[in-house]
């Protein structure tokens, strides 16, 4: 009941041989359908089935120094060959990186029409000729091949919410920021058990918010699709809703389950977390809230994945009901998380 598999967390991000600098001086890229037409012709010839081969060709073309922003260190990739799109990523897990392990993920993209064509994922050591050297807390050094890449992660020991940002009763894990480029600030509301994205708009990425149609109170991201609710109680928007077609599709915006903030975890401090929000799972997680070491991990969805905007109705009429009472409010805001007490009761 705790599985995430390794694949469900690759996602995709495109090589720059895709656009066009528009040289304006503000970072904007031109993307072009004919840059896009002469890479499918252009694309490699690799064994799809050798991850040995497959992730030569990916370190060989990486600069020698990448920014690793998500926050669970997923450095995301994507190539064309044959006119099949390949999205992977390369990580280093703050559960093992430090024992020199490099994890190496890809696979076809999701189509509604066909079978995943490939799907492939290895741990790389010393022995697979793959070496990790630690700089310092943030930076490491990968090399493979005669090649080093420095690989830096994303420092974020800086962010803190601002003390009118927490309810009563709400404790602060850390940052997370998401691979859509939107940051939050993950909180856990030990009275009522239960845990919130907050969005930060310190670091967050550009995003047009409209109104949903269900109601004034709920914002729905034109890029992201991320549904946030004003909190009437603090200055403050919650994350209540993930387009479920995102999730489908395993792209940037599936939501921020797979960014918690590992760097930022000190000790034991979130699996007591963990395990006061479900007694059941006391003594089967690591400190991250992993099982079967790293093979799998307990999520954190307090949100909602809609299809359509109704959807999002059992939020709306809850809060509507729930507004002058905070404690009932936040557990409004809180329905797609899972209990797993009660699916520990139910097995």
């Amino acid at each position: 009941m705790f599985t995430r598999p390794l694949t469900i967390l690759t996602l995709m991000i495109a090589f720059s041989s895709g656009a066009a600098h528009a040289g304006d001086g503000h970072g904007s890229e031109l993307v072009l359908n004919q840059h896009y037409l002469e890479a499918l012709a252009e694309g490699p010839s690799l064994d799809l089935q050798n991850e040995t081969e497959v992730f030569a060709f990916v370190f060989e073309n990486l600069p020698f120094e990448v920014q690793v922003y998500p926050t669970e260190n997923y450095y995301y990739f994507s190539f064309m060959q044959d006119g099949l799109e390949i999205d992977g990523n390369i990580r280093l897990d703050a559960l093992d990186r430090d024992q020199g392990i490099v994890h190496f993920a890809y696979y076809s993209g999701y189509t509604e029409w066909n079978e995943d064509l490939v799907s492939a994922y290895q741990q790389l050591t010393t022995a697979d000729g793959v070496a990790v050297t630690k700089i310092d807390r943030f930076v490491y050094d990968v090399s493979y091949g005669g090649q080093s890449v420095r690989f830096r992660l994303n420092n974020l020991t800086h962010v803190q919410p601002e003390a009118d940002i927490l309810a009563e009763g709400e404790e602060y894990i850390g940052p997370v920021y998401d691979e859509s480029g939107l940051s939050f600030y993950l909180v856990y509301n030990r009275p009522q058990r239960l845990f919130h994205y907050v969005l930060n708009d310190e670091i967050s990425a550009p995003e047009i918010y409209a109104p949903s149609r269900i109601s004034q109170n709920i914002e729905i991201g034109q890029r992201t699709g991320f549904a946030m609710i004003s909190d009437p109680h603090l200055n403050r928007r919650i994350l209540v809703g993930v387009y479920t077609g995102s999730s489908i599709l395993n792209n940037y915006f599936d939501g921020p389950f797979d960014q918690l903030p590992d760097n930022f975890i000190e000790g034991d401090t979130f699996k007591e977390i963990l395990e006061h929000a479900y007694p059941v799972i006391a003594g089967q997680i690591d400190r991250f809230g992993n099982t079967d070491n790293g093979a799998s991990r307990l999520l954190i969805t307090p949100y909602i994945y809609y299809a359509s905007q109704q959807d999002l109705l059992p939020v709306v009429d809850c809060v509507a009901e729930n507004s002058d009472n905070a404690d009932s409010y936040y557990r409004c805001l809180s329905y797609g998380q899972p209990d797993y007490n009660q699916l520990a009761t139910e097995d």
